[in-house]
């Protein structure tokens, strides 16, 4: 039986945790009352008995929460941004650079972002092979629902008062200083940051990132791209798309409700489309830290996992 503890478990990636491990019988949710909750004291208590402690909390209230861990035992999966590009941090995709062996041998693990993750399944294993050069430069948009902003954003879409420009998408970021980035372009060894275009929609979850590429920047076509992927994703969590079975349309919100990702290649012989879809809060959130969790725990990383 391993002692868990959830940091911020009423927020949204917590919560999924919560419903996910609340099921399992070798797990045991440390859980604190609602007075508790935010006690300094208590949580600190939580966190050094629990074998595994995740993190669901803003950047700097998960700096603070990894200070009070003094039990060296204590195993950290931080869903937020604090830790990510972190060289004392292992991060949490296990797909790609031999990451499984060494999130199973860490004791604090980034989890990754949801956006990042879409990216780097697809660019990461064509920069390792070497069609692709690190000094691309790159442009990447990606459509999520609305879950992916948290519990402001859920009542903001939810609510009976919803602003009528809610109901068509809207693009964010436009600045280009979203979050993700650093991660995106250090798992991706990239010289330079991609262009990125993020994009919230009406619908509660799923997601979808497209990567475009003119055939004269990559060194392979595109029966050689799918041939990489599918070397590189040869598990139950990542996999290449046999076919496109949507009458040539590409749905956000297809994996929802899964931890798994798809992904697609499509486009002709002088551009090609790189696509990855999963759900913000499976593989892109509370399902990829499950898995790192499993990961950890010497378990099978799919144990528990809706596939």
């Amino acid at each position: 039986m391993y002692n868990v503890f959830i940091d911020g478990s009423a927020g949204t990636t917590g919560l999924k945790i919560v419903e996910r491990l609340s099921n399992r019988k070798d797990i045991n949710l440390i859980k604190l009352s609602e007075e508790l909750r935010k006690d300094e004291k208590a949580r600190k208590e939580a966190l050094n008995s629990a074998d595994v402690a995740f993190l669901c909390l803003p950047d700097q209230a998960a700096i603070e929460a990894v200070s009070l861990v003094e039990n060296p035992k204590v195993k950290i999966i931080d869903t937020s941004t604090a830790h990510r590009v972190n060289e004392l941090w292992q991060y949490g995709f296990a797909e790609i650079n031999d990451f499984e062996k060494k999130i199973a041998k860490s004791n604090r693990i980034a989890n990754p972002g949801c956006h990042a993750s879409g990216f780097i399944a697809l660019v990461n294993p064509l920069i390792n092979a070497g069609v692709l050069n690190r000094e691309v430069a790159l442009t990447c948009f990606s459509i999520t629902g609305y879950t992916g902003g948290g519990k402001k954003m859920i009542a903001e879409y939810e609510g009976e008062d919803k602003p009528v420009l809610y109901d068509a998408p809207r693009q964010y970021a436009l600045g280009q200083k979203h979050k993700h980035l650093p991660e995106m372009q250090k798992y991706c060894s990239l010289d330079i940051s991609p262009i990125f275009c993020p994009i919230v929609a009406d619908y509660d979850r799923g997601m979808e990132v497209t990567v475009p590429i003119f055939a004269k920047d990559i060194k392979c076509d595109m029966d050689g791209i799918k041939e990489i992927y599918n070397k590189t994703y040869q598990g139950k969590v990542v996999s290449l798309a046999s076919e496109n079975k949507e009458a040539g349309f590409l749905s956000a919100n297809s994996m929802r409700g899964k931890d798994s990702m798809q992904i697609h290649v499509e486009g002709n012989e002088d551009r090609i489309l790189l696509v990855s879809r999963f759900d913000n809060l499976g593989k892109g959130a509370s399902g990829a830290a499950i898995q790192n969790m499993n990961i950890l725990l010497g378990e099978d990383q799919t144990k528990g996992l809706i596939l």
